[in-house]
């Protein structure tokens, strides 16, 4: 069972010291990079774009999250890095760029495999190379969303996205990621099973809100 708290290890000085200060900074940059997000998947809903998961698009959604708040945002980390609360340690920074391009190659090339599945490939691999100095789990949620929508072919309607619930309790989704974690490290095998139950439930959830909203009559005080 992991804890409830499993985060990076900075590598530099904060930007911003004050903490008041800085949730603001996270608040208006998580804003922005959901924005940034719907504009990926609405450039990729496009008929005619065969969609293709690049790199740049990850990087520019981690710069977009830590603007302001890191002199690293946007690149890959120069260094080892620990994630505190995992017993998972996450491959060397030599390797983080090939490492990146593999799994975009991946998700390419099974294609044709369920958005769930595919979503959670993304929210398990990419924490796995843990790319980033900070941000990893906000950008990797946002990616995975990105990835669960341009599979659907249209934006998943609802106030309640799947990112948003994770960011409230991550226990669910930490306990996830360490179990594809232990499987990948003893037997050198992908099983994201429990993601796929994690993300088909808050996947349900997010559609349920459309529901509330629908039936929710706002003609009297």
């Amino acid at each position: 069972m992991p804890p409830e708290e499993r985060h990076s290890e900075a590598l530099e000085v904060e930007l911003i010291a004050d903490p008041d200060e800085k949730a603001r900074q996270e608040a208006k940059n998580g804003l922005r990079q959901f924005d940034s997000a719907i504009e990926q998947i609405e450039y990729w809903l496009h008929p005619e774009r065969p969609f293709k998961l690049r790199p740049s698009a990850i990087m520019t959604l981690n710069r977009v999250a830590l603007e302001g708040l890191s002199s690293f945002a946007g690149i890959y980390r120069p260094a080892g890095i620990e994630i505190k609360g995992s017993r998972h340690i996450p491959p060397a920074a030599h390797l983080v760029a090939e490492l990146v391009e593999e799994m975009c190659d991946c998700v390419s090339t099974n294609w044709e495999r369920s958005p769930i599945h595919l979503a959670s490939y993304v929210m398990w691999r990419l924490n796995w190379i843990h790319p980033f100095v900070d941000g990893n789990g906000r950008t990797t949620r946002t990616v995975s969303f990105v990835v669960l929508c341009v599979r659907l072919g249209y934006r998943v309607p609802g106030t309640n996205t799947v990112p948003e619930q994770i960011s409230k309790n991550k226990k669910p989704y930490y306990e996830a990621l360490e179990q594809a974690d232990a499987v990948y490290e003893k037997e050198q095998k992908i099983d994201v099973s429990a993601m796929e139950s994690l993300v088909g439930a808050l996947l349900a959830n997010q559609l349920a809100s459309v529901m509330r909203d629908a039936r929710t009559d706002q003609s009297h005080p």
